[in-house]
Parts: structure tokens; sequence; C-alpha cells
């Protein structure tokens, strides 16, 4: 029988690394602030939600030939091999309804 260790992800193990730093207070008074015209330029990084809900983030372990094939269809495709992989199921969904 199998200890449970907790999470193996990296994250949890470096949390428990304990340092001795000591918190500083930034300044920040030698940046200047943004115009009205810089400020109006700014758009949001990062990945923008597709549709009505935010896709869910999940892990799931795929052979490594299936991963490959997905990753060159995609590349050929130009989309992303995830993109790729929810369209397929989704594709699946509609024909088993």
């Amino acid at each position: 029988m199998k200890k449970s260790r907790g999470s193996s992800a990296p994250g949890e193990r470096a949390g428990k690394k304990k340092t001795n730093m000591k918190s500083r207070k930034i300044n920040f008074s030698d940046i200047p602030e943004l115009s009205d015209k810089q400020l109006s330029r700014m758009h949001r990084v990062g990945r923008p939600t597709v549709g009505d809900e935010p896709r869910k983030l999940i892990a799931i372990r795929l052979d490594p030939k299936v991963l490959g094939w997905l990753r060159k269809t995609a590349e050929k495709k130009g989309l992303p091999y995830q993109t790729l992989v929810n369209k397929i199921l989704a594709e699946e969904m509609r024909k088993a309804s």
C-alpha cells in the first residue's frame, strides 16, 4: 500500500521551504505616472475566454504517439494542440447526441 505524500507539484514542494528573507517595501517614486494616452492604449494580456464560460483546466495522460499526432496535426492546421483536442472532443460529443 502506497503512502500518501500530498501533492508532488513543484509549487507545493517549494512552498514548504522557509527562507529568512525580510520583506522590503519597493520605492516606486522614480517611476513616472502613465499618461491618459498610454493608459488608453493598454490591453489585457492573457488568454481570452472562449464562449460563455471559461474553459476548465484539467490534467490528462495521453500516449506519446497520440500526443505527437495531435501536435503535428494542430501545427498543420495552425492551431494550438489543446484547441484541436477540444474541437475533436466537441465534434464527437455532437455526433453522440
